[in-house]
C-alpha cells in the first residue's frame, strides 16, 4: 500500500515524536508513505479567516503536488484532513474558483484537476488496510488497557465534508482499539473540542476545557487518552499541568497519538515511539500494561 503523505506542521516541528511513531508504524504495517516534496502548512483552520483565497490556493497547491504522485493523500492530523478536503470539495463544485486558483498555480507549474483522494490514517486502517490484517500484525496485545478515544472536532465535522462515519456516534477509533486488544471506555467528552485553536485568544477558558476533557476520561476509568489528531494530543498533554491549577481533582492522564497506541501493540517501546518525550509521564500508568 502506497500513499502520498502530508505530515503537517505539528509532526514536522512541534511534535517530532509523532512523526517518528507515524513512520515506524507505517513501515511495520507495510504502508509506504511518500512525503510531498515542498508541501506547505494547511492553514490550521485559521488562515481562511484572514485570507480565504490564499487558504484555498495553498491547499490546492498541496493537492496538486499529491496529484503528481498519483496516490491518495494521507494525513495523520484531523485539521489537515479537514482543510484539504474542504479545499477539494470547494474546487470540485466551483469551476470559477478552480480556474482562478489554477491561474495562481500555473506560476509554479502546477494544476489542480481533482483527481486525488484525501484520507486519514484512521480511515485507511479501517477501510483500506482492514482490521483483520491489523490484528495479525499485533505482537503485544494491549489486554487490560482501557483507552478513552478522543475524536476531537475535525475528524467527524462537518459531516458533509468529512463523511467517513456517523458524526454523532463514530466507532472507528473503538474498532481499532479493539483490534489491538485494548478496551474502550465510554466518556462524555469523546467528541468534544480540545481547545487548541482558541488557546491564545481565550487561554483561561481553553485550560478549563482541556482539564474537563482529561478529567472525563479519567473518571470513566481510562488508563490513557488516545486521539487521531496531533493537535489534540499536544493540547491535552502539553497544557495538562496548567489546566490542573483550576481543578481540585487530579486530572493527570497520559495522552497518546493514534500511531503510538498502534506502535505499542506492534511491540515498540516508549522510547521508540517518543512517548517518553510527552509532558505527562505515561510510565506509572502504562508500563505494566502496554
Amino acid at each position: 500500500m502506497k500513499y502520498s503523505f502530508f505530515p503537517g506542521c505539528t509532526l514536522e516541528a512541534a511534535a517530532e515524536e509523532l512523526m517518528i511513531s507515524t513512520k515506524k508504524v507505517a513501515k511495520a504495517l507495510g504502508i509506504e508513505l511518500v512525503e510531498l516534496d515542498g508541501w506547505t502548512c494547511c492553514g490550521a483552520s485559521h488562515l481562511q479567516d484572514v485570507d480565504d483565497f490564499k487558504a484555498v490556493s495553498i491547499n490546492a497547491r498541496n493537492l496538486a503536488l499529491a496529484e503528481k504522485l498519483n496516490r491518495p493523500l494521507l494525513t495523520v492530523c484531523n485539521t489537515c484532513t479537514l482543510m484539504l478536503r474542504t479545499t477539494k470539495q470547494r474546487l470540485d463544485e466551483d469551476e470559477e474558483l478552480k480556474e482562478k486558483v489554477n491561474k495562481v498555480l500555473d506560476e509554479a507549474g502546477l494544476k489542480y484537476t481533482g483527481s486525488v483522494e484525501v484520507t486519514h490514517l484512521l480511515w485507511v486502517l479501517v477501510k483500506d488496510y482492514g482490521l483483520d490484517k491489523l490484528k495479525k500484525k499485533v505482537k503485544k496485545p494491549l489486554k487490560g488497557l482501557k483507552v478513552a478515544n478522543f475524536y476531537g472536532c475535525h475528524i467527524v465535522r462537518p459531516p458533509e465534508i468529512m463523511g467517513f462515519e456517523n458524526y454523532l456516534n463514530p466507532r472507528s477509533m473503538e474498532m481499532v482499539a479493539e483490534a489491538l486488544g485494548a478496551e474502550s471506555v465510554d466518556f462524555d467528552r469523546r467528541l468534544s473540542c480540545c481547545g487548541f485553536h482558541a488557546v491564545f485568544p481565550a487561554e483561561k477558558e481553553v485550560l478549563k476545557i482541556t482539564g474537563i476533557d482529561c478529567l472525563s476520561a479519567k473518571k470513566a476509568g481510562a488508563h490513557c487518552v488516545v486521539t487521531p489528531c496531533p493537535l489534540c494530543q499536544m493540547q491535552l498533554d502539553m497544557y495538562q499541568p496548567d489546566s490542573q491549577k483550576s481543578f481540585t481533582e487530579d486530572i493527570t492522564i497520559p495522552v497518546l497519538h493514534l500511531p503510538q497506541l498502534i506502535g505499542l501493540a506492534l511491540g515498540f517501546n516508549f522510547e521508540e515511539l517518543g512517548i517518553n518525550r510527552h509532558i505527562v509521564d505515561a510510565n506509572p500508568v502504562l508500563i505494566n500494561i502496554a
